[in-house]
């Protein structure tokens, strides 16, 4: 069964999902140069302290990741899903999903950038917690109610899914191999760059990883 908020477990440890997002982020990266129209982006330098892993499909839906000393806290929006604050009146948050969030990782609940009124779904794990956790939600009957199935399974998928993805998305044929050392945290190099269909500039590839916080070959 696939990970979502009905079903943690196949959830990663905190550091493999933050090394999958920046694999995700770099490989977008290296398929297209514009910020914009990426996927999957990461700021290993969001603050001082924090690191921001996100996900947007340029439809209105977008997921954020951040990374700190304290764990990771984690809040997507689905905006068709059942439990959208925009599929009702009242354009609240389902009951229960914010609740219990520790209070490590409140300032998350307070960041603009999240937009959290109009979160769906969030997920969250301290960094001596054993598992991820969620809030004591009544979920709606249905099929994946809160987008969090088909979210997830991008962020925590693997390279074989990263070329489904990259097929759809980009429209590109990409190889195996290399998206797997990507995936591995091979050290980019300019001979890795070359096995992908791109016309990626060096320089500004480099600038990128730079910022993902992936490391590059000297």
């Amino acid at each position: 069964m696939a990970a979502s908020t009905r079903n943690l477990s196949p959830l990663p440890s905190i550091e493999a999902l933050r090394q999958n997002m920046q694999s995700l982020a770099l490989l977008d990266a290296i398929l297209e140069s514009e910020w914009q129209y990426r996927y999957f982006s990461f700021d290993a330098n969001w603050s001082q302290t924090e690191q921001l892993g996100s996900m947007r499909n340029g439809s209105g839906d977008d997921l954020f990741a951040i990374f700190d000393g304290s764990g990771c806290f984690m809040r997507g929006f689905d905006h068709e899903s059942v439990m959208s604050p925009w599929s009702s009146h009242h354009k609240k948050v389902w009951p229960g999903v914010l609740d219990r969030v520790p209070p490590q990782m409140s300032a998350s609940l307070r960041e603009p950038a999240f937009h959290m009124e109009d979160t769906t779904f969030c997920i969250w794990r301290l960094r001596d917690d054993a598992n991820w956790n969620v809030g004591l939600v009544d979920f709606p009957d249905g099929n994946d109610p809160d987008g969090s199935e088909w979210m997830l399974s991008l962020v925590v998928g693997t390279a074989l899914d990263y070329l489904r993805f990259a097929a759809d998305y980009f429209e590109l044929e990409v190889h195996l191999e290399p998206v797997t050392e990507i995936f591995s945290h091979a050290p980019l190099s300019q001979q890795l760059l070359a096995r992908f269909p791109t016309k990626r500039d060096w320089k500004g590839l480099v600038a990128d990883a730079n910022e993902i916080g992936y490391h590059v070959a000297t």
